[in-house]
């Protein structure tokens, strides 16, 4: 097994969790994460919410391409990024050292989501990704 990198070394970084009340379209998802790319101190950013596959996994038209509108390649700063999801939350993971930094950081962040969100989201701190590996790692499930 391999160790986490030495500036990581196994503490809960903080993250913030944004959870928006509707799934985000491409072209919302993609403003949300150009203005994230601009705020000192995010370590790393998942996003989760309904998966947008790219063949179709039942039915009548199971196997066939997923011609979804909002599956399609966005670009996050320089890069070409491939949504396969209609977005509905962020973990954004925060690399701070104090209250003072965590709490500029959130309010970046809130900022960013108050002027893309349109619908409302839900903001909230803390931990909510696993950061050591847990009985289920060692048991190689």
């Amino acid at each position: 097994m391999s160790k986490p990198p030495a500036e990581y070394a196994g503490i809960p970084l903080p993250e913030v969790r944004v959870t928006t009340n509707r799934f985000l379209n491409a072209e919302t998802t993609e403003k949300v994460l150009n203005g994230l790319e601009g705020v000192e101190n995010i370590r790393q950013i998942n996003i989760t919410g309904k998966s947008l596959p790219s063949k179709i996994n039942s039915g009548p038209n199971k196997g066939l391409d997923n011609k979804h509108s909002e599956r399609r390649t966005i670009k996050v700063g320089d890069k070409e990024v491939e949504l396969t999801y209609l977005v509905g939350s962020f973990y954004i993971e925060l690399g701070v050292d104090n209250e003072e930094m965590l709490e500029k950081a959130a309010g970046e962040i809130e900022a960013i989501c108050a002027a893309h969100i349109e619908h409302g989201y839900s903001l909230q701190i803390g931990r909510y990704s696993k950061y050591r590996p847990s009985l289920r790692d060692y048991r190689g499930v």
